[in-house]
């Protein structure tokens, strides 16, 4: 990583150069995360079999459309790891690199003689993260391992759902999108640690282990009150009334009342003020207890309003309220165009091609997409050639099937 003055606008990571080895989702996005600001992504994909998240999903003219956004900001080359002209190549690369990003099962890369010790040979500054369903050891270590598995072990499936319903998985990667964040920022963690030391270290990062932290204190709970979670569907142990309600006009909207001034406002607001007075609504616990009557309460209230006038109230009274929004929905809400949360890109396969925007605003050094996800191995014959490979060494990498 780069050690010598910024200009202003630069990007805070430039000069940091993260190689991609990992597929689908945890692994990808962590380096996505940080090309995002600045630093250099170089995806490395088998030859014949590349990375599975370019077939997820919904596709344009043969193009993945999931790709183009976990793709984006890194350059693409290909790389058989197990031919010796691929190991080979890869260390080469890991010389040149500050941080390398593997979702392979433990033991894979020392199959191929790229382990720790090799890598760390090649590059003692090199931060390895290491991105797999259930860490480096332990009972679990060597089962292949996805989010859905984590969101199921976790506990996250268990309090999620109706009482009286299954337990219900999210339609989406939300273990590995969590575990891609915990390890964009592991690994940033072992760069700081490398500044003082010089030094890299391993990254051990277990998806199962992130989704944990965010579901809150629950085995503190258990611990010390032997309590366990259960589901409440919309509804939430902690507060009430809380939930989502249909307005007259056929739209969703949710409520929160997290707070005891808001729970007040919207009893106001709804025209029961007295029940403000019952002895059970001065805590968030107790109102949850009584949650039917206030659900009663604010669900007759909104029923008999459009969604558009139940948000203008909610609003004037400063109540906690939010549209129940679809994917059109949040392309056309005013806060997010505001925020530019979906911008723009001309993609050279696409065309104008909108997506998310970075995660998140530097007033200095702010982050940028540079490109959408670019096509499998379309950068390989440039990076290698940058890396100071000839002709004859990619013809050669070429025959054997290494590229």
């Amino acid at each position: 990583m780069t050690t010598t003055p910024q200009s202003p606008g630069t990007p805070p990571l430039a000069g940091l150069r993260v190689l991609d080895l990992a597929t689908l989702f945890a692994g990808p996005l962590a380096a996505t995360m940080l090309g995002d600001f600045g630093a250099e992504v170089v995806k490395i994909e088998h030859p014949t079999k590349p990375d599975p998240s370019r077939g997820h999903g919904p596709s344009k003219d043969g193009i993945g459309l999931w790709w183009k956004l976990l793709g984006r900001n890194k350059r693409t080359i290909t790389l058989d790891l197990s031919r010796p002209g691929g190991r080979a190549t890869l260390l080469r690369l890991a010389a040149t690199a500050d941080v390398l990003i593997e979702n392979f099962r433990p033991g894979t890369l020392e199959k191929w003689d790229l382990g720790w010790p090799e890598l760390s040979a090649a590059n003692p500054r090199l931060v390895l993260a290491r991105v797999t369903g259930f860490g480096q050891f332990g009972p679990y270590s060597r089962r292949p391992g996805f989010g859905t598995l984590a969101e199921a072990m976790s506990g996250f499936a268990a309090i999620t759902g109706e009482p009286d319903a299954p337990p219900t998985l999210p339609p989406f990667g939300l273990a590995d999108s969590i575990a891609g964040l915990a390890t964009a920022y592991a690994v940033m963690t072992a760069l700081a640690a490398r500044g003082r030391t010089g030094e890299g270290q391993v990254v051990d990062m277990a998806i199962i282990e992130p989704i944990l932290t965010v579901l809150g204190p629950q085995p503190t709970w258990y611990d010390q009150l032997g309590y366990v979670q259960q589901r409440t569907g919309n509804r939430s142990a902690n507060n009430a009334p809380r939930g989502t309600y249909l307005t007259a006009d056929g739209k969703w909207v949710a409520v929160s009342t997290s707070a005891q001034s808001i729970a007040e406002r919207v009893m106001h607001l709804v025209g029961r003020p007295e029940l403000i007075d019952e002895p059970w609504f001065a805590t968030g616990a107790d109102r949850a207890a009584h949650a039917d009557v206030l659900d009663e309460a604010v669900g007759d209230w909104i029923a008999a309003r459009s969604r558009t006038e139940v948000l203008a109230a909610f609003e004037k009274a400063e109540a906690a309220v939010a549209p129940i929004q679809d994917v059109r929905d949040v392309l056309a809400d005013p806060q997010y165009q505001a925020l530019e949360t979906i911008t723009t890109l001309d993609d050279p396969e696409l065309g104008p091609l909108r997506m998310q925007n970075v995660l998140f605003r530097l007033s200095a050094t702010p982050g940028a997409i540079r490109w959408a996800g670019r096509p499998h191995g379309a950068d390989t014959e440039a990076v290698l050639t940058e890396l100071g490979l000839t002709e004859a060494e990619l013809t050669t990498l070429r025959e054997e099937g290494a590229v």
